[in-house]
């Protein structure tokens, strides 16, 4: 993979001091941010964490130097560089003056689409998922390249913010050939969306962070007249749409279906249950955890019935490693049906994670005995659906128990455990660690897995 940052250009806005330590640091290509902030020491942002600059603090001067060399802000305070895909967001005081500036670096990362290729040549519409910052908008640009001047398709990107294309009326070459429509004001994009279908005629229409209703309404309307969509959208997997009543549309709607006593019974359900509405707008997900690790869903369909059945996903684990080469695995389980049923009111949260030390359990367990066991967990008011999913995502060779007296390993939520002195005592006489969470998160299993595996 070959980037493309244009470090200088951003550079040359910024006062000398700042500029002359970036230049010189060892790790400027691999910079996320430079953060300035009146009162403060200016600050870089890496992969593997924050940076001070230098000694000096910045002022109302450092700030005017800046502000005058710019092209101005939008309505969304954001400013672009000509012919540059950097972006300059800004912090303004009640007084509407600016104090604090957040210069991010755009890339052009060529090659970044290896893992998902196949995918983007099934014609299918892709939908991308990822936390801010994880390279949603890098996957998109290069995706418009490739369709573009590779598979030469008619592209429209649809660039709300610039962010895709560069500040400049001039698009950057990183999009290749394909054309991009500007949006003035961000309560526009569902407009100029379906202006871009019925007015330019495209095969595919890339539009970076869906994140409203109108906007995923005017996505289902572009889908049914059969043009191709790549769209991204804020969220770590498929779950956090379900939950999402604003971008539910997306994969296909979902509604309360009330069952017969019959087919409530022939299904082992209750007799109220969450169904599919239609066919998912983007038949295809991916989800990216990493820069070079993505969870590819090539049946989104099949991956929402089996959430709201509560089955076991069936996923995909790609990666990609130096030496240009790319590891495809397939995740997959017997598809049993769970107990704990799906509640619309239980959004997916983002996690604390907090373990509980074992020696709490019994002075005589050593930790490393576990390390050449295959890991059996019983668990104890969690999700198992939960607990399957990051399973599938993390590749462990681990077996869930309902025989607490088979198990090497326990897991429960704190305040349930803390009341189960029958629990606590067998785990004594078993000589069986217990783990404890304080929520039934995905981010606050997958450390204590990734703890007690590793």
């Amino acid at each position: 993979m070959i980037e493309n940052q244009d470090l200088d250009k951003l550079l040359e806005k910024l006062p000398g001091f700042v500029k002359k330590h970036v230049s010189q640091h060892p790790q400027k290509k691999k910079i996320i941010e430079i953060i300035m902030d009146l009162g403060r020491r200016p600050e870089a942002r890496f992969p593997t964490g924050p940076e001070y600059l230098s000694q000096k603090i910045i002022s109302w001067q450092d700030m005017d130097y800046i502000i005058k060399r710019i092209n101005g802000f939008s309505n969304e305070n954001r400013a672009g560089i000509e012919h540059t895909l950097h972006r300059i967001s800004c912090i303004r005081n009640r007084q509407f003056l600016i104090v604090g500036l957040t210069c991010r670096i755009g890339r052009a990362v060529f090659g970044s689409i290896c893992l998902a290729r196949d995918l983007l040549e099934s014609g299918k519409s892709i939908l991308i998922l990822g936390k801010p910052g994880v390279g949603k908008t890098t996957v998109i640009r290069e995706m418009a390249r490739v369709l573009s001047d590779e598979m030469e398709k008619r592209v429209i990107i649809i660039d709300t913010s610039n962010e895709i294309a560069g500040g400049s009326d001039i698009p950057h070459s990183a999009i290749g050939k394909a054309r991009r429509m500007q949006v003035s004001q961000p309560n526009f994009q569902h407009q100029i969306m379906i202006e871009a279908v019925e007015n330019h005629m495209p095969q595919v229409i890339i539009i970076d962070e869906i994140g409203t209703e109108l906007e995923a309404l005017a996505a289902c309307a572009i889908a049914e007249k059969g043009v191709q969509l790549i769209g991204t959208t804020h969220g770590n997997c498929l779950e956090n749409l379900v939950k999402n009543h604003s971008l539910v549309n997306l994969i296909g709607g979902i509604q309360y279906v009330t069952l017969s006593d019959e087919e409530a019974k022939r299904r082992k359900t209750q007799k109220t249950i969450l169904e599919r509405k239609t066919y998912p707008t983007f038949p295809i997900a991916i989800e990216i955890n990493e820069q070079n690790s993505w969870t590819i869903h090539e049946n989104v369909q099949a991956s929402i019935d089996s959430l709201l059945c509560e089955k076991f996903l069936i996923t995909q684990k790609r990666k990609f490693i130096k030496g240009e080469k790319v590891i495809v695995r397939y995740n997959s389980s017997q598809t049993n049906h769970l107990t704990k049923k799906l509640e619309p009111n239980q959004l997916p949260k983002f996690l604390v994670n907090t373990t509980w030390n074992i020696q709490n359990i019994s002075s005589n367990f050593h930790f490393t005995n576990l390390q050449h066991k295959k890991k059996k967990v019983y668990l104890y008011s969690l999700s198992h659906n939960l607990i399957r999913e990051v399973l599938s995502k993390l590749d462990l060779c681990v077996t869930l128990t309902k025989d607490v007296r088979k198990a090497n390993v326990i897991i429960g939520l704190r305040s349930n455990l803390q009341q189960n002195s029958k629990l606590q005592k067998l785990a004594r006489e078993k000589n069986i660690p217990i783990y404890k969470v304080t929520r039934n998160t995905v981010y606050q299993v997958v450390k204590l897995i990734q703890f007690i595996m590793l």
